[in-house]
């Protein structure tokens, strides 16, 4: 009895596509061939061929279906290692399962990391991206840390004045918003002395921490915000000295008719102003314009 590539495939319960896939790997021998051209496979390429489908059935890689096939009537050991792999994956395709009934629960961005399902719904989109790169850049414990704060801090009008603030806010707004932030940021300064000086909780060192999350809060905020974020931070310091130092430098870039900027490594990150963790505190002239 010898059947054709389309019998075979029909018989074993696979495609054409496939057997053909399975030559190319060398997991099935190739069959003679009748003087037309035509493919004629014998009994043993059958078994072969139900051996490789029931193994894919059983989520055999294919890679390792030879070696299955090699170990004889006793494969325990590659079966073994077979099941632990299954069993890490459903382990791991349950977790998922937990965070999406999360995300569905608390109709949290899908986006956000691991564990901040219950807390990501009222963030807005800039804190959002920002806690999507401190999980890149600090570790399990300041993520931790993070998530506390997010679940414990309420979040309050002051807040939602700084997601609304705009670049062209006047000096009064941006000085009363800071003043206004600047308790609740001491207050976490002080309850996690780790967030003054960051650097061991980075996952890469502290001065890489430093550059990405400054260039990502630069990027998110607006210069409105970030001077807000390092008047808090002066505030809540006591360092009424830098204070002078911006009001003064503000004095100075509108009698030139210029607005001054407050550099990204200057400001805590605007997810400690809303009720989150700050970045690194300030390493540079706040005075420094454009």
């Amino acid at each position: 009895m010898a059947w054709s590539t389309r019998q075979l495939a029909e018989m074993a319960g696979t495609t054409v596509k496939s057997v053909r896939y399975y030559h190319q790997l060398g997991l099935l021998e190739e069959p003679s061939r009748l003087s037309n051209g035509y493919k004629q496979y014998e009994v043993r390429h059958l078994v072969r061929l139900l051996q490789i489908t029931r193994l894919t059935e059983l989520g055999v890689p294919l890679a390792q279906v030879q070696a299955l096939g090699d170990a004889g009537d006793h494969p325990d050991a590659a079966l073994r290692v077979l099941d632990a792999e299954l069993e890490a994956t459903i382990g791991r395709l349950q977790r998922i399962r937990g965070e999406l009934a999360l995300i569905m629960q608390h109709r949290s961005p899908a986006e956000l990391p691991a564990g901040f399902s219950d807390v990501g719904r009222h963030l807005s989109e800039a804190d959002r991206s920002l806690v999507m790169i401190w999980s890149r850049v600090y570790d399990e414990s300041a993520m931790d840390d993070l998530r506390t704060i997010l679940r414990d801090e309420p979040r309050t009008s002051d807040d939602d004045a700084f997601d609304a603030l705009t670049p062209d806010a006047d000096r009064a707004t941006r000085r009363r918003l800071g003043a206004s932030l600047a308790p609740a940021m001491g207050q976490l300064f002080e309850t996690y002395p780790w967030l003054t000086d960051p650097g061991a909780q980075a996952l890469h060192g502290a001065e890489s921490a430093t550059a990405t999350v400054g260039a990502a809060v630069t990027e998110l905020y607006n210069q409105a915000q970030l001077e807000v974020l390092y008047r808090a931070y002066l505030v809540s310091a006591g360092k009424d000295d830098d204070l002078e130092a911006l009001e003064a430098a503000l004095d100075a870039a509108e009698a030139d008719g210029a607005a001054a900027s407050v550099p990204s490594g200057s400001a805590p990150s605007a997810t400690a102003a809303a009720g989150g963790v700050p970045a690194p505190a300030p390493e540079h002239d706040p005075r420094t314009r454009p």
